[in-house]
């Protein structure tokens, strides 16, 4: 499975971004995607995802309320809408991708669970 992020880019607090992942590759009908961050000097952390085939979306709490996380499963893309933006919103986006999620409801929060990466996104909030 390869993963293409895209849609980046500098923004003032208060505005909004979209990015998107797309997938390629061979998957299953039931798999999860992730958007995780990281800002500099910091750990990776976890943004957002959703379990394809459950409808099951999940959000850190730092981003509940102004991120939205969609996606189109018959293009095998995911978008996550930011609103709001924060400077500390700033960091390299990363979507992920776990082929094994497992039915215990949400998707998995840890980096470890998830299988297949991509190349990371650089949103930058300016305050």
């Amino acid at each position: 499975v390869q993963l293409q992020a895209s849609g980046g880019g500098l923004v003032q607090a208060g505005g909004s971004l979209n990015v998107s992942c797309a997938a390629s590759g061979r998957t299953s009908s039931r798999y999860a995607m992730g958007w995780f961050r990281q800002a500099p000097g910091k750990e990776r952390e976890f943004v957002a995802a959703i379990i394809w085939g459950a409808g099951t979306t999940s959000y850190a709490d730092s981003v509940k309320g102004r991120f939205t996380m969609s996606g189109d499963k018959a293009k095998k893309t995911v978008y996550l809408q930011m609103n709001s933006l924060k400077a500390e919103d700033t960091a390299v986006y990363y979507c992920a991708a776990d082929v094994n999620p497992g039915y215990a409801g949400s998707p998995a929060r840890a980096t470890h669970s998830y299988d297949y990466w991509g190349q990371g996104t650089l949103v930058t909030v300016s305050s």
